[in-house]
């Protein structure tokens, strides 16, 4: 039987269990307690209470502004609704970056506030004084490397990232270092599927793609966008399972009719 079907509750070491047998993760995102309970009950690995909450909830352009309080809502909210799931929420931008002591307080304040099982951060040896600290507490620590969304304004762009030969050794040495220092698994996001690959293989802890290819231990999208809820972002890497946003649109406007023709409430929707 596989890892994944006889799980009750998906941990860190379970991850760690289905990549030495070759069976891949499925990860999405959650931000509320409703969503997270139909993606859990449908079976998924991880939730990410992603800081593209920024985007999909708050209506922001990047992920920047979404803030530490913010964050422990979404994620108390999604540990509500779960059963099963790892529950992996970002540490948001202005929470690690330069200051290991306002990490780890950052780190407890979600792992004791919200509930949820494990952190992710950003970036490679950059934080790496943050990333010690934290996990010096007993707090599991996902990397995320490649196209690092709080890095937006550095980088100016959302392009694939590590195409020439620099970047991509020095993300494939972050990825080592990450791996050496304790993180329980990497994201890696928009970069080259045979880097990824690469990646995958030089590391013992599970890597999660999004937009690397399929040779890495698993995956994760927005579930916004993967469900077409969000209609306006259709990045290559993105497969939309549902278009829910046309179908909710099409909902409400037959509601709207039905109230004006006076069909709704009907006989036998009234006491």
């Amino acid at each position: 039987m596989s890892v994944h079907n006889q799980t009750k509750r998906v941990t860190t070491r379970v991850l760690q269990e289905m990549k030495l047998k070759g069976e891949k993760i499925a990860m999405l995102t959650a931000y509320d307690y409703s969503m997270a309970k139909i993606i859990d009950q449908a079976g998924i690995d991880c939730i990410l209470v992603g800081d593209s909450a920024s985007n999909v909830m708050a209506g922001h352009e990047t992920t920047l502004p979404i803030t530490l309080d913010q964050m422990i809502y979404h994620a108390s909210s999604v540990i509500r609704g779960i059963q099963r799931s790892l529950v992996i929420v970002d540490l948001p931008f202005g929470t690690y970056q330069g200051n290991s002591k306002e990490a780890l307080h950052s780190a407890i304040r979600i792992m004791k506030e919200s509930g949820a099982h494990a952190v992710k951060m950003e970036g490679g040896s950059e934080i790496k004084e943050s990333i010690d600290r934290i996990l010096t507490a007993g707090i599991p620590v996902m990397g995320h490397l490649g196209l690092t969304p709080q890095s937006i304004y550095k980088f100016g762009t959302y392009v694939v990232r590590a195409k020439e030969e620099e970047e991509a050794e020095r993300l494939l040495q972050d990825a080592k270092m990450l791996d050496e220092a304790g993180c329980f698994g990497i994201v890696l996001e928009k970069i080259p599927a045979k880097l990824a690959a690469q990646v995958a293989k030089s590391v013992s802890v599970p890597v999660i793609g999004i937009g690397a290819g399929s040779e890495v231990d698993g995956q994760v999208l927005v579930s916004h966008d993967m469900l077409g809820i969000t209609q306006e972002f259709s990045p290559r890497f993105l497969r939309r399972y549902l278009d829910m946003g046309d179908q909710m649109i099409n909902a409400v406007k037959q509601y709207v009719q039905d109230v004006r023709e006076v069909d709704f409430p009907n006989d036998q929707e009234r006491y």
